[in-house]
C-alpha cells in the first residue's frame, strides 16, 4: 500500500509505466468536468471508475482484495477513512468472484485518513476497505483507477 498526495506522484513513476500513466492521468484531469461513469485509458489494462457517494459508518464497510488489478484511489472531494491490512490469512466471508475481481473478508485494520486531492495504491496484497465516515456521513467524489497485474 502507498498513500500520498498526488503533488507527489513522481516519486512512484519508477514503480512500473502503468501506475506512472494512471497518476499523470490523475494530476492532469479536471474531474470536476467528469462525471460518474467507466472511462478507458488503456482499454482493460487501465480504466477509471468515477463515483460520488456518502461515506458509512465502520460497520457497514467491507474489507477486500483483488487479484488481477490493482486499485488506485483518489479523492477528487471530501475525505474518508479507508482501512488497510495486508493480506495473510484472515477469514474470507465472500469468496473470490472472478467476474468482479474481488474477495471479501472479516478483519481488523487500521484507519487511514484520505483527504482531498490524495491517493492510495492498493496491491492484490493489500486488503482494503474504502468509504468510510470521518464523523459525519460526507458526499466525496472518488476515481478508482484499476491497473491490470502484468
Amino acid at each position: 500500500m502507498i498513500i500520498d498526495h498526488i503533488e507527489n506522484r513522481n516519486l512512484y513513476s519508477n514503480l512500473n509505466s502503468d501506475i506512472k500513466k494512471t497518476l499523470d492521468y490523475l494530476y492532469e484531469t479536471d474531474f470536476s468536468k467528469i462525471e460518474a461513469g467507466k472511462y478507458e485509458i488503456d482499454g482493460n489494462n487501465i480504466f477509471a471508475l468515477v463515483s460520488e457517494y456518502k461515506t458509512k459508518d465502520l460497520s457497514q464497510g467491507k474489507p477486500e482484495s483483488h487479484k488481477n488489478y490493482i486499485d488506485v484511489q483518489f479523492l477528487f472531494s471530501g475525505k474518508e477513512f479507508i482501512g488497510y491490512a495486508p493480506l495473510v490469512n484472515q477469514k474470507i466471508v465472500e469468496p473470490y468472484n472472478e467476474a468482479n475481481d474481488i474477495t471479501f473478508y472479516d478483519c481488523e485494520q487500521s484507519l487511514c485518513l484520505i483527504d482531498q486531492k490524495m491517493f492510495a495504491i492498493f496491491f492484490p496484497t493489500d486488503i482494503h476497505m474504502p468509504g468510510i465516515r470521518v464523523t459525519n456521513p460526507t458526499l466525496v467524489k472518488k476515481v478508482v483507477v484499476k491497473v491490470k497485474v502484468r
